[in-house]
């Protein structure tokens, strides 16, 4: 989970000790990079002290990693990480009285920056679940969204992530949309 839900991760959110953690772009703001570490008695065996040879093309790129270690900066010294949260639990308790509105069965999960939705009567907590879920509804719904200029993620196995560019207003405009979209679905 990187940066989404706290400055640690889901291992500070969630208590866990990895063995290993890996990070992709979220740690340079969408720059190329990526980044891994974890207990000594793993890290010992990469190179330069170990046999196992990790590299890349970018890897130690100079721009990537400034751009990295201000993005920790920014993270640490703003630590949005609580307005996150309070904008995805606002988004997911409002899909959920347009669920009921509407009468349209959906499964909604918010933690951290993350939000997801599912067209389904039960709950959805794994793989095999979630493929069992109105993948048809979901696709009507994210094109009645797309008509109204709200652009989600195109399938249903895919999380969303609300940014603290996502104001309270901007999130207010997402759930007319999804209200009027539906409303269409209801039909």
């Amino acid at each position: 989970c990187g940066f989404r839900i706290a400055l640690g991760g889901a291992t500070e959110r969630f208590g866990v000790r990895p063995d290993l953690s890996t990070f992709g772009k979220v740690i340079g703001g969408g720059f190329p990079v990526g980044a891994l570490g974890g207990k000594k008695e793993i890290m010992s065996h990469l190179a330069p002290s170990g046999p196992v040879y990790q590299a890349g093309t970018l890897s130690g790129n100079p721009l990537a990693m400034a751009v990295g270690v201000a993005v920790l900066t920014h993270l640490r010294d703003s630590n949005p990480f609580s307005k996150l949260e309070k904008a995805s639990t606002y988004w997911v308790e409002e899909m959920r009285e347009l669920s009921k509105k509407h009468d349209i069965p959906m499964q909604l999960a918010g933690c951290g920056s993350m939000i997801g939705m599912f067209f389904s009567e039960t709950p959805v907590t794994n793989f095999a679940q979630a493929k069992s879920s109105d993948t048809d509804r979901f696709k009507v719904f994210f094109h009645e969204m797309l008509k109204r200029g709200i652009y989600l993620a195109p399938s249903p196995f895919e999380a969303g992530f609300l940014s603290t560019c996502h104001t309270e207003e901007i999130i207010d405009q997402a759930i007319s949309a999804a209200d009027e979209s539906l409303a269409s679905l209801a039909r």
